[in-house]
């Protein structure tokens, strides 16, 4: 067990006074001590697993997940929308698909967060080591979890009041000349290391942006995404059930369905995976999202919301380049993104 100085989030103190605001210990119970089992750097954060000890707990976790600030990027707003998420849209949740949050804390003087949330590494397992994707039987299961949680906020008359927000014609507007200033970067950065094609797709696709963007100001079929819905994003029950859960909640907006599916399998996928998979992938998940009640959105509406979702994904990469992720990842997702907009015929949505 590795020894290191335990964050303040982690202290024993601590622990106690929010394990009973969420109902696990009663007033007698408390945190004894507290250790750190394993601790890593995703790309963005810190996990921190901790392993506790109690006085007068029967039946409390024995460890748990403390997701924080990443040592070098602190100071900015890296986690305030996950804790967001938990605090808002995870609370008002009837069906259990995300790790349960014990206590979420954002600072707005010292941009310091936190999230102490449920430890699922033994019930539960990423698919497979990134970047190999899962098998198609356990794709079926994260495609059936996302259909589960798009039809729980489908439509849901708090999205954009109490729960998430609708950018307005300014704000996309803006967005949009961001977007366009940032690529005018991106692309002298990259020099000739740009394909032409992939350039004046960029160009078209800037160009075509207002009217693209009615697809979203319809505020028609829409749900909470996930943002970054990639499979790794995704624990699976060891026992081969659907307890599924759905986690790394920073990007979580209200939009299309369709940007999470675009995300997991157009931006992720090498082409002859996709290929092979995309179609039933796509059946299956309108299928699951029918079975939990949506209604007047038929399979060739989320074709169509597909392809654009796919097009708008080439974007995505030139955000990341610009926020430090790493080139090993940025680069490899606009290939693939590209690809799939050559596959999908969505050269074709720019008029």
């Amino acid at each position: 067990m590795a020894t290191e100085p335990l964050p303040e989030a982690a202290s024993a103190a601590h622990l106690t006074a929010a394990l009973r605001r969420a109902v696990v210990l009663g007033d007698d119970g408390q945190v004894a001590a507290v250790a750190v089992e394993k601790a890593w750097p995703t790309v963005l954060s810190r996990i921190i697993r901790l392993r506790l000890e109690y006085d007068g707990a029967p039946g409390a976790p024995a460890s748990l997940i403390l997701k924080t600030v990443h040592p070098e990027r602190g100071g900015n707003s890296w986690g305030r929308h996950e804790v967001a998420f938990y605090e808002r849209v995870a609370a008002a949740m009837a069906v259990q698909l995300v790790p349960r949050c014990y206590d979420a804390h954002w600072n707005e003087d010292t941009k310091a967060w936190h999230l102490l949330l449920e430890d699922l590494t033994d019930s539960h397992m990423i698919v497979a080591p990134w970047p190999l994707p899962p098998t198609a039987e356990q794709c079926r299961s994260i495609l059936s979890a996302w259909a589960r949680f798009h039809a729980a906020w489908w439509d849901d008359p708090r999205l954009g009041v109490s729960i998430g927000t609708w950018a307005d014609d300014d704000a996309i507007a803006m967005h949009q000349r961001r977007f366009a200033e940032r690529f005018a970067v991106f692309s002298d950065r990259l020099g000739d290391r740009l394909p032409r094609r992939w350039r004046e797709l960029f160009e078209r696709l800037i160009e075509a942006a207002p009217r693209l963007s009615e697809r979203y100001k319809s505020r028609r079929h829409m749900t909470i995404v996930h943002g970054d819905a990639h499979v790794w994003n995704c624990f699976l029950p060891r026992d081969g059930g659907d307890d599924v859960r759905l986690f790394d909640w920073d990007g979580w907006r209200v939009d299309t369905a369709s940007d999470d599916l675009a995300y997991m399998m157009a931006m992720h996928w090498y082409p002859d995976y996709r290929r092979q998979m995309e179609r039933s992938f796509l059946d299956h998940y309108h299928a699951a999202l029918v079975a939990h009640g949506v209604r007047g959105y038929d399979r060739a509406a989320l074709g169509e919301d597909y392809r654009l979702s796919a097009l708008w994904q080439v974007n995505l990469p030139v955000w990341q380049e610009a926020n430090g992720i790493p080139a090993g990842i940025w680069w490899n997702n606009l290939g693939r993104a590209m690809q799939a907009v050559d596959d999908l015929g969505c050269r074709d949505l720019l008029g």
